[in-house]
């Protein structure tokens, strides 16, 4: 099963209506009794540019803890599924686009693809686990470097801290044959 995200601009921004869609679609197929491998993907430009600032600054309070409420749901929603789930990454994967992709079990992007969380450079920090699912991938310390510089880092960097597990010319194809692979 193959997840696009999308948006109007391209950019797939994780607004709250699109956080709910995608975390009714991966619980939808969590209730299914055969349990098919998921891939999340984008367009060629963006996998996804993560929330959708324009929204989230006009929420109030209690509206922004419950979307990172909702938005920790579809994470964990994704992390916790009981089939192989990968992240098939083209060009920005930024906040809380690399939440997502952090939640899966494995992530190959094109050699274009851009890495970053770059919150602490808006004054805001991810509340979606990244903060959580980073470190544990790439090391506290690397992890703590790309979060307070609002660090992008490109494909083949990423490859090399263990951010990504492969890159390929073709992340779709090649994700579709790990999850059967699995």
């Amino acid at each position: 099963m193959v997840l696009t995200i999308t948006s109007p601009d391209l950019t797939n921004r994780l607004s709250r209506a699109r956080v709910l869609a995608l975390t009714n679609e991966v619980e939808r197929l969590l209730k299914a009794s055969n349990w098919l491998p998921l891939i999340l993907t984008g367009n060629p430009k963006f996998f996804s540019a993560g929330a959708d600032l324009n929204e989230i600054s006009q929420l109030t309070g209690p509206d922004a803890y419950e979307f990172a409420l909702t938005g920790q749901r579809l994470m964990n929603a994704v992390d916790n599924y009981p089939a192989p789930v990968a992240a098939a990454i083209s060009g920005y994967c930024m906040g809380g686009g690399l939440d997502l992709a952090l939640a899966c079990d494995y992530r190959i992007c094109l050699p274009n693809a851009i890495f970053g969380h770059r919150g602490a450079a808006l004054g805001i920090m991810t509340g979606w686990g990244g903060t959580q699912r980073l470190p544990r991938l790439i090391g506290k310390s690397r992890a703590m470097q790309m979060f307070v510089a609002a660090e992008k880092i490109h494909a083949r960097e990423a490859l090399e801290i263990g951010l990504v597990d492969a890159i390929s010319s073709e992340p779709l194809r090649t994700a579709i044959e790990w999850v059967h692979s699995r």
